[in-house]
C-alpha cells in the first residue's frame, strides 16, 4: 500500500487527512492511505521517512523551513521562498516543493483591485504569499515582531492606502481561537479585505473584527484545497 501523509505538530484537526482519504474514496483510488505524522522536533523526520512505502508528504507549521536541510533538492519556487510544504520521493531522493504558492495565487484571482497589501507574519506561509504578490506586481509590507516593521508600524495612514490585510500567523488557529493579530482594528472599514490563511475555525477572531466593521473577508480553505490538489499532481508525475 502506498502511504502519503502530513508532517507537523498537533495535527488532531488536520484538513489534509480528511481531504485526501475522502478523495481516495470518492475517486476509487485503491491501495493508498494518507496519515498524520506528528513530530515534536524536526529531527524526528528521519524516523518517518525511513518507513517503507512512503511516496509523498505534506509539511505544515512549524516545519516548512526547518525541514529543508533534510531534503536532497528543491524546486525553483521552494528555493526562492525558502519554504517547503510538499515532499516528493523520486528515485530515492527527497525533493521539496511549495504548493502554497499555487494555492494562494488561485485564491486571490478575484482580488485584482487591491494593489497594496499588509502581510502579517514572516514565516514559511508568508514567504509564499510574498512571492505571489511580487509576481502580481502588488506592493506589500511585511509586519512581524522580528522584521523591519513591527505591529506598532500599522496606523491610520498605512491602513488608508493598504486595503488588503493577510494574516499568515497561527494566531487564532484552533484550539487557541481567542488569539488574534494586534492591529488597530478601529481603522478598518468596508474598504478593507481581510484574508486569514487559517481555516479552522472558519471565522477567526481576526476575520470577525473585519466583519464587525463591514470588511469583506476570506479564510484559508480555498487555498488549502488548491494546494492539496497540486501536491497530489506532483506526487503522481514522473518528475
Amino acid at each position: 500500500m502506498k502511504v502519503y501523509g502530513l508532517i507537523g505538530k498537533k495535527l488532531d484537526h488536520s484538513f489534509s487527512l480528511k481531504f485526501f482519504n475522502e478523495k481516495f474514496k470518492k475517486e476509487k483510488i485503491s491501495n493508498v492511505i494518507y496519515r498524520n505524522f506528528e513530530i515534536n522536533y524536526v529531527e524526528d523526520f528521519k524516523q518517518i521517512i525511513n518507513q517503507a512505502n512512503i511516496y509523498g508528504l505534506n509539511v505544515t507549521i512549524p516545519y516548512k523551513q526547518t525541514i529543508i536541510p533534510y531534503l536532497d533538492a528543491l524546486c525553483p519556487e521552494a528555493r526562492k521562498v525558502n519554504s517547503v510544504n510538499t515532499i516528493k520521493i523520486y528515485e530515492n531522493k527527497l525533493i521539496g516543493y511549495n504548493t502554497d504558492i499555487i494555492g494562494f495565487e488561485h485564491s486571490i484571482n478575484t482580488l485584482k483591485k487591491y494593489k497594496k497589501a499588509i502581510i502579517l507574519g514572516n514565516g514559511g506561509s508568508s514567504q509564499a504569499v510574498q512571492y505571489v504578490l511580487d509576481k502580481l506586481n502588488k506592493e506589500f509590507i511585511v509586519i512581524s515582531r522580528n522584521s523591519k516593521y513591527n505591529y506598532a508600524y500599522i496606523d491610520f495612514n498605512l491602513l488608508k492606502t493598504h486595503k488588503l490585510i493577510i494574516n499568515t500567523t497561527p494566531l487564532g488557529m484552533f484550539p487557541k481561537i481567542e488569539k488574534y493579530p494586534n492591529i488597530p482594528y478601529q481603522y478598518i472599514d468596508s474598504s478593507h479585505y481581510l484574508y486569514d490563511l487559517i481555516y479552522n475555525p472558519p471565522t477567526t477572531k481576526f476575520l470577525k473584527e473585519g466583519i464587525k466593521r463591514g470588511s469583506n473577508t476570506k479564510n484559508g480553505l480555498d487555498m488549502l484545497k488548491k494546494q492539496a490538489e497540486a501536491s497530489w499532481n506532483i506526487w503522481n508525475t514522473q518528475k
